[in-house]
């Protein structure tokens, strides 16, 4: 039998351990923020059906989307079968009729309609599971990813964008990254596609000024050209393409934009509820994050209606410039579900590219992140009794504790406890034995001392 070679598939990985502890340490960040703020925790499927799924994420989105083949023979039931040409469009429903889910908005606004007589509205729920992706992999870029979402769901405040907004950046802050929040509304970029008289072309628009940091202003206006803007509207939006980032909400921008949009009702209505979380933030400053307004932001999932928001590094030391977190508001996205008029906003964390920043930057915690406190070392039969109802006594006290296993050097025991970060050895020979203490080594700084039992677990317990 041929020896086959271990692979796993590209945009897929492993983690170990040691990567793990990292990405726990981030997910507790986030969970513990998520929970302050009074979200209740959700799981839904890796597999949703397929059309559930279709028709969410625009079209360069839906084909993103990975497709699960039907159970059995799959093609038994399909034109395939008939000698007749295949159409890829046609066949897809015949042999898929489910798909790992592409995030986690869709599934929950699924599971809010499924569950709408269980829920209490206001619902306010978090989800912290794996999403899949049928993209080129890249740095930075996975076809396997975690996403932490925090969604607000059946309410229409404004304090709601704010409270999303605090939330994002005291994630950051408690994990010392520089940031820069950016917020927009998508009822401005609507304005703005009236006020250039292409409403009819305000998808294509938000979807390729959307890509404005990846490809450049000369290549946005190419793909719009394709999509239909007229020489007139592309004169009009050009100058949009230009807009610099601002950090105050004045007077004088909302007259600029005013004059743009051309008094249109949706884009002023824009204006206004981004007004409104300017002020907020003014009377509840930020603790670190930078707060700004980006007309060019677009974010390209159909299903956003009002405030947009988009999380960026702000650190010259990186070289990272995607998108940290997002979201935004979304007023009907369970209507195509069958219930219309429950309005929602929420945030993601990509908690993937968080952790290569991190690692990048050098930013995870020095110290143990395993929480194994200490290693008891093997002395052989005569001791292990004692140190095995030590060990029972020290995680019955909350302590993670471990025992070596093997009677081997000393040599080889500090080495392990070493490779895993843990801070203290206790060594127990017959003497220490005897006396009911135990000898405890510091493995930073090599010191070593004797200590009753009842000390030994108050040296643990203080960090």
């Amino acid at each position: 039998m041929a020896t086959i070679k271990p692979s796993i598939p590209r945009g897929m990985r492993d983690f170990s351990p040691n990567e793990m502890i990292k990405r726990n340490y981030i997910f507790d960040i986030i969970k513990d923020c998520f929970q302050r703020y009074g979200f209740l925790p959700l799981e839904t499927p890796a597999m949703e059906n397929l059309s559930t799924l279709t028709g969410k994420y625009g079209e360069e989105g839906d084909r993103l989307i990975f497709k699960v083949l039907n159970s059995g023979d799959f093609l038994d039931k399909t034109d395939i079968n008939n000698g007749q040409a295949v159409d890829a469009k046609k066949l897809l429903p015949q042999i898929a009729e489910k798909a790992l889910r592409y995030d986690l908005t869709v599934p929950f606004a699924r599971y809010v309609v499924m569950h709408k007589n269980e829920i209490n509205f206001p619902f306010k729920r978090f989800q912290i599971q794996p999403v899949w992706r049928a993209d080129r992999p890249q740095k930075g870029r996975y076809r396997e990813f975690y996403q932490c979402d925090a969604d607000i769901i059946g309410s229409n405040s404004l304090v709601n964008e704010f409270e999303l907004v605090q939330i994002l950046d005291e994630v950051f802050t408690r994990l010392n990254l520089n940031v820069v929040i950016k917020v927009n509304n998508r009822k401005i970029l609507s304005g703005i596609a009236e006020y250039i008289g292409a409403p009819e072309l305000i998808t294509d628009i938000t979807v390729a000024i959307d890509k404005l940091d990846k490809i450049g202003k000369e290549k946005v206006i190419d793909e719009l050209k394709e999509k239909g803007l007229s020489a007139e509207a592309l004169v009009k939006v050009e100058p949009l393409l230009d807009f610099k980032p601002i950090t105050v909400m004045g007077i004088e921008t909302i007259g600029y934009l005013n004059n743009l949009i051309g008094n249109t009702t949706i884009g002023n209505k824009g204006l206004e509820e981004l007004a409104a979380i300017f002020n907020l933030a003014i009377k509840i400053p930020l603790q670190s994050a930078k707060f700004e307004f980006d007309l060019t932001l677009a974010r390209g999932l159909n299903y956003y209606t009002g405030a947009i928001f988009e999380v960026k590094l702000n650190d010259a030391k990186s070289n990272y410039s995607g998108s940290l977190s997002g979201g935004g508001r979304y007023d009907d996205l369970t209507g195509i579900f069958g219930l219309p008029n429950l309005s929602g906003v929420g945030i993601s964390f990509g908690a993937d590219r968080i952790y290569d920043v991190l690692e990048e930057l050098n930013l995870f915690p020095q110290e143990n992140l395993s929480n194994i406190r200490v290693m008891i070392a093997n002395f052989g039969d005569a001791t292990s009794d004692f140190c095995l109802r030590l060990l029972h006594k020290l995680r019955q006290q909350g302590i993670a504790s471990v025992y070596y296993p093997e009677e081997v050097k000393m040599k080889k025991q500090f080495e392990y406890a070493d490779a895993l970060n843990i801070p203290y050895v206790v060594i127990i020979g017959e003497d220490e034995m005897k006396q009911e203490k135990v000898s405890i080594k510091t493995m930073q700084t090599g010191e070593q001392e004797l200590l009753s039992i009842n000390q030994l677990t108050l040296k643990l317990k203080t960090k």
